[in-house]
């Protein structure tokens, strides 16, 4: 979350009205995050979250994003709800951007996740996906296999400029995933950016989940290797096997894997960091020197997939078939 584009008071007050929330009692850009602008505002019926579309968001796929939180919501998934101005729609134009507003959701982001919370993770990650099963609309994954190779494209010449051995990572990490991924496995909707700063926590419990908008249709162990390099690697970047187990094993709790799932997570989760390295890649040339927003350190993922490529056993993840 952050906030790139400024809405002025008046403009605010109309957006608000309009969709049935009373009087508007006060507003606070949120500073945190990479991909849109967001205000945490409140009115007289309580607090919300307003959020202006940017650029990495293609506004022909918010009545995915937000018809999956309204379904998600639907079957007690503890994620914000979208609420629908007067005319019945979810997204309605702002300081010329796309724009929606959602509720708010109490809780604390974990910063440094321990076992217990990976498990809860991995218990509502199998909620979600199967509470998913039966949302009809569907979105392709843009940042899948093909998706790396057409990013790297777009950054190719310069990717030394990132890291010098950059180049040398990513065509190694394509020489084997790409030939080696699986595509027969189950697939259903998936979050796709599952980061702790993107679940909340009160107390002992998981309070919800945020920021939807990456989900779509993928391989729903690929959304697991997702959560194994952003939950279970600790801040000197190495692989904590404890928490990778907990999450895996709060997951099968709920959803059991299938054989060749678990075959597949060693894969899947290098995979996974290779999908972060790149964007972050991307990010790290794209974004002006000036920008409001500091974009992520590829090195972070570089040192998860030096780590990746050591462990070639489900078992070295923890997985307990």
């Amino acid at each position: 979350m952050a906030v790139y584009t400024q809405v002025s008071e008046e403009e605010l007050a109309r957006f608000v009205t309009g969709h049935g929330l009373g009087e508007l009692r006060s507003c606070k850009g949120i500073a945190e995050g990479v991909e849109n602008t967001n205000y945490l505002i409140e009115t007289v019926k309580g607090r919300f979250i307003l959020t202006l579309y940017e650029k990495r968001v293609a506004p022909e796929n918010l009545p995915f994003y937000l018809g999956l939180m309204e379904h998600l919501a639907s079957k007690g998934i503890a994620c914000p709800l979208p609420v629908r101005d007067r005319d019945g729609e979810q997204v309605a134009e702002l300081a010329g951007r796309a724009a929606a507003i959602v509720t708010f959701l109490d809780g604390i982001s974990a910063r440094l996740p321990t076992p217990r919370q990976c498990a809860l993770l991995g218990q509502t990650l199998a909620q979600m996906h199967l509470a998913g099963s039966d949302y009809p609309r569907k979105l392709e994954n843009s940042l899948g296999p093909q998706g790396w190779v057409q990013l790297y494209d777009r950054f190719k010449p310069r990717a030394h400029e990132v890291l010098p051995d950059l180049p040398a990572v990513v065509e190694t990490e394509f020489a084997v995933l790409l030939p080696n991924w699986s595509t027969d496995l189950p697939k259903g909707v998936i979050h796709a950016d599952l980061f702790p700063d993107n679940v909340f926590f009160l107390g002992d419990r998981l309070s919800g989940v945020i920021d939807f908008y990456f989900a779509c249709n993928d391989l729903l162990a690929y959304d697991i290797g997702i959560c194994l390099n952003a939950w279970c690697f600790d801040v000197s970047r190495r692989f904590d096997r404890d928490k990778a187990a907990a999450l895996l094993g709060g997951y099968q709790s709920v959803r059991r894997l299938t054989p060749a799932e678990g075959r597949a997570i060693p894969v899947l989760a290098r995979g996974a960091a290779l999908r972060f390295l790149l964007t972050r890649a991307h990010d790290w040339i794209a974004t002006p020197k000036d920008a409001i927003v500091k974009p992520h350190d590829p090195a972070d993922y570089v040192a998860r997939i030096l780590q990746h490529r050591q462990m070639t056993r489900p078992a070295d993840y923890g997985f307990e078939d």
